[in-house]
């Protein structure tokens, strides 16, 4: 295959990429952005391996296999609630590939270089290394924390910063030692010593997030793998890796940034850690009461709802949790049948990974023009007479708007409150990610069904018929 034939394929693979990113922007077109997705991976893949690679087909082929196999039997088995840890793990590779590109590229002697071609290379190289090895340890942490392996609360070790600050510097100084070593021939010291430290950087960097920024954490982490694959196509010299790379970095960073304005965090306080631990004043939960609460039965709350002419229905961890979506969706269409007005609340970091609610509510076949973004029906629910909070917490807070030192004071929430009733599905009146109490809970037009989500609903859905 010609230079030319590769530049055309590599071209049609970009604009493939970009309609695909285009695609996954809206859920009515989110199959066809995967579709674009797969046939300009598909482009890239054939087109490399025509034009590009000359020797070790072998291996080539083996690992394809090995990797597709893989591949296929975790799309396969994987269920939709580990969505989010399997998208953590999935960036661990890209960062650990990184860092195997990037060693084997500072060996290959075999590639002469000199004067400032040299030193912007070994840059390339370093700069490589030290984005895929931090991506590498940071998204097998966050996987660690999604797959509830390690607690959510964050770990604030005394002075964090200052380590974080003493590890940035070092690296630095370990980069201007490598660039010098390396013209004459050594640099693999430093080179090691600064993979060892972003090693470490990646680590603590996620262990002192808490858990209520975790979607954050999966968004950052998708940049972080995108600017690790930028990084590679520069020591490769492959423009469509860079260009490929630098979209999935610049999206990642754009959605961790409308993430963090969704919840009136700062970016560099979500990296700094810490959120969910309580202080200005307020303490977290303790596991005791804050005050009376409501039950409700589910026979109760089919009653309700079957009398009710606008309802909303709030999902959370708690229905990926339980698998409730499809019942979920049972309860959305016989409410439906009988002209009753249903719309999906959906909060941006509901769930554990950017659009995580919507995924399953997709999977699970609930129209789409009845899910809705938080801005989209907040200022709605006093017309609401029932609001159904599946496994929800934190997004529906009115701690957040009514109690100023509140660790996620300022955070914009689903105000379900302000409709006349609010049911809320939970196990327990334990916290949500973030550690911090509900008032929702113990108002007086707030019902607690207690349970697993998806009993609880399935004995409501029996109560409808």
């Amino acid at each position: 295959m010609t230079h030319g034939y590769i530049s055309v394929a590599y071209i049609g693979a970009t604009i493939l990429f970009i309609l695909a990113l285009g695609g996954l922007s809206r859920q009515e077109t989110s199959r066809r952005g995967n579709i674009f997705g797969i046939i300009g991976m598909s482009i890239a893949l054939l087109a490399t391996i025509g034009g590009i690679v000359t020797d070790n087909y072998a291996i080539l082929l083996g690992g394809f296999l090995i990797g597709g196999t893989i591949g296929l039997v975790l799309a396969r088995r994987v269920a939709m609630t580990q969505m989010p840890e399997l998208v953590a793990i999935l960036h661990s590779f890209v960062g650990l590939a990184a860092v195997l590109v990037g060693f084997a590229n500072f060996l290959d002697h075999g590639l002469q270089l000199s004067g400032a071609a040299k030193t912007i290379h070994d840059i390339e190289t370093y700069l490589g290394i030290l984005i895929g090895a931090l991506t590498f340890s940071a998204s097998v942490v966050a996987f660690l924390k999604l797959s509830a392996r390690i607690g959510g609360k964050p770990l604030l070790l005394p002075g964090r910063h200052w380590i974080n600050l003493g590890l940035l510097l070092a690296a630095v100084w370990f980069g201007v030692l490598f660039v010098q070593q390396s013209a004459t021939g050594g640099g693999s010291t430093p080179l090691v010593l600064m993979t060892i430290i972003a090693l470490v950087f990646g680590v603590h960097m996620v262990m002192a997030i808490g858990g209520a920024d975790m979607p954050v954490v999966v968004s950052l982490l998708n940049s972080y793998s995108g600017w690790a694959a930028a990084a590679t196509g520069f020591m490769l010299s492959n423009d469509l890796l860079i260009v490929v790379g630098a979209l999935v970095g610049s999206s990642g960073a754009i959605l961790s940034y409308i993430m963090c304005r969704a919840m009136n965090r700062r970016f560099l306080a979500v990296i700094a850690g810490g959120f969910g631990t309580g202080g200005g004043g307020v303490t977290a939960a303790t596991g005791e009461p804050a005050g009376d609460v409501l039950p409700i039965e589910a026979d109760e709350a089919a009653e309700l709802l079957l009398d009710a002419r606008e309802i909303m229905i709030i999902p959370g961890y708690g229905m990926a949790v339980a698998q409730a979506q499809h019942v979920v969706y049972e309860i959305t269409r016989i409410l439906r049948e009988r002209k009753i007005n249903v719309r999906f609340g959906i909060h941006p970091v509901a769930g554990r990974m950017p659009g995580h609610m919507n995924v399953l509510l997709a999977e699970a076949k609930v129209p789409y023009d009845i899910v809705f973004e938080l801005d989209e029906v907040n200022d709605d629910f006093p017309a609401v007479d029932v609001s159904i909070v599946i496994g929800a917490n934190d997004i529906v807070n009115p701690a957040a708007q009514e109690v100023p030192g509140s660790p996620i004071a300022g955070m914009p929430v689903l105000q379900c409150w302000k409709g006349k009733t609010t049911i809320v599905l939970k196990r327990s009146l334990a916290t949500g990610y973030a550690g911090v109490d509900n008032p929702l809970f113990y108002k007086d037009n707030t019902r607690m069904l207690f349970g697993d989500a998806k009993d609880s609903l399935e004995a409501v859905l029996r109560g409808l018929h």
